[in-house]
């Protein structure tokens, strides 16, 4: 059995702790109606979460995962989505089973433990602090808090410099090829999960180090 022996690990949001499809899909659909277009569905807009608002804005706009976007329309959709997701920040999203266990297990033990996500930091604070896990971290590094966001390695770097770690001594815990790209380029081993948004793709396929079903499992392989 593969086991790792981190000082540190830091954890992603959407699709890692975090099941906020729900309320992305919910504003999308908003939005859509706004803009006088077909809703797309929460099922369509869970394999276009996980990187930042701007991207999925880009995707409902488009129909794409890269398409290109008609800019005029971008400048309308984007403060109007900024609305609604403020809105509806956390009011059908929830903490994926075992998030709590895997979490209390792990500052049980005294890691050092950090969050890291694309998410905008006006979203990201108020959804840790709603479902009770934001003291969980000694750091938060949303999308905007540094120039440079996943996959650049520039986030987790500054982790690692901020609790004085090597990256070599790092762990991240995430769910997309954008969370994997991120650890490889930081020296950071990667322990991925199963159930995330990896836009419909096997997050398997990008050769994490480890891909795991809850949170809760973690304690077997530290």
């Amino acid at each position: 059995m593969k086991k790792f022996n981190p000082k540190l690990i830091m954890i992603d949001v959407d699709g890692t702790l975090v099941d906020s499809a729900a309320d992305l899909a919910y504003c999308v659909d908003e939005l859509m109606v706004a803009m006088g277009r077909q809703k797309w569905g929460e099922e369509k807009v869970r394999h276009w979460v996980g990187n930042g608002v701007p991207k999925l804005v880009e995707r409902a706009l488009t129909g794409e995962l890269e398409g290109v976007v008609n800019q005029q329309d971008y400048d309308k959709a984007y403060p109007l989505f900024l609305q609604l997701y403020a809105a509806n920040t956390c009011t059908r999203s929830a903490l994926y089973p075992g998030v709590k266990e895997g979490l209390n297990y792990l500052q049980s033990c005294g890691y050092k433990l950090g969050c890291v996500t694309n998410k905008a930091e006006q979203f990201t604070l108020p959804i840790l602090k709603k479902l009770g896990i934001f003291d969980a971290f000694s750091i938060v590094i949303s999308g905007d808090t540094l120039p440079k966001k996943k996959p650049d390695p520039l986030p987790l770097l500054h982790a690692a410099e901020f609790f004085a770690v090597e990256a070599k001594d790092a762990l991240m815990v995430g769910d997309s090829i954008s969370d994997v790209k991120a650890s490889r380029a930081a020296g950071f081993a990667i322990i991925c999960m199963s159930y995330g948004y990896n836009h419909g793709n096997d997050i398997a396929t990008t050769n994490p180090d480890l891909v795991i079903d809850s949170m809760a499992q973690l304690k077997d392989y530290l």
